[in-house]
């Protein structure tokens, strides 16, 4: 399959007292997907940031999202995302999410495609940041009310329900 990559990289808004500073590029490595433009990323991303972040979100294939999901993690299939931390202090990773399978996932759990993309960019953001689900019940009901609280500020309903 041939296809393009867009990049765009972009400094956050001046720094001030309530806000860290964010420096995110957006990476396009797919073709034919409906995908949000770098300022509604921003957004998302913005929205669930805690702490200075250095953060490329890339938008991938299934066949990318496999590739990488079975090097890194020992899973031979897509998933939805992928966060990938560099650094914690300052925190510097990559996020990776994978298109179809986001698309696949919103219309078997009967959820709005963006909704769902921004669930997936807040999620992401929040593993890049420390926030876990894996290791124990209470960090996981931890980082889903984070996500919730993030997600209603777009108007987004709970994607846990």
């Amino acid at each position: 399959m041939s296809y393009a990559i867009r990049w765009w990289r972009a400094s956050s808004l001046p720094m001030n007292a309530n806000r860290p500073e964010l420096h995110l590029a957006v990476q396009y490595a797919v073709a034919g997907e409906e995908v949000p433009d770098r300022a509604q990323v921003r957004r998302w991303a913005r929205a669930a940031q805690e702490m200075p972040v250095t953060v490329t979100v890339r938008f991938v294939d299934t066949a990318e999202g496999r590739r990488l999901n079975r090097a890194f993690r020992g899973k031979d299939y897509a998933t939805n995302v992928l966060s990938f931390v560099y650094e914690d202090e300052p925190v510097i990773g990559d996020l990776v999410i994978c298109l179809p399978v986001v698309r696949r996932e919103a219309k078997e759990q009967g959820k709005p495609f963006r909704a769902h993309l921004a669930h997936m960019v807040v999620h992401g953001m929040l593993h890049l940041q420390g926030y876990d689900h894996e290791t124990n019940e209470r960090d996981a009901l931890r980082m889903e009310a984070r996500e919730r609280a993030i997600l209603a500020r777009f108007r987004i309903p709970d994607p846990y329900r």
